[in-house]
């Protein structure tokens, strides 16, 4: 008998945010339901990290939970991977 569930993948925190949070690795070009939408991975995406919900143009904040966390360091494409290889902190300033 094979399983089912309806376990989310990926959350969506608060309705403004730009980004979600996956709950589990995604790999490049696989596809991930949140906010009732779906998206396809622009790039892998280790659990616990957020994903671009929307084009985010450099300089833009990213916002998760409703809060700015984050400006974009350059233009991010729905899907991509949004950590500190594409972010500047708003609250640490070494990277």
């Amino acid at each position: 008998m094979s399983q089912f569930s309806n376990a989310p993948v990926a959350i969506l925190i608060a309705p403004e945010d730009n980004v979600a949070v996956v709950l589990r690795d995604f790999m490049i070009g696989e596809a991930v339901l949140v906010g009732g939408r779906q998206m396809t991975c622009a790039q892998s995406v280790p659990s616990g990290h957020k994903i671009a919900l929307a084009p985010i143009a450099a300089g833009e904040s990213i916002v998760k939970c409703g809060v700015p966390v984050g400006v974009a360091r350059h233009a991010i494409t729905p899907g991509e991977h949004v950590h500190i290889h594409n972010v500047a902190s708003r609250y640490i300033t070494d990277h």
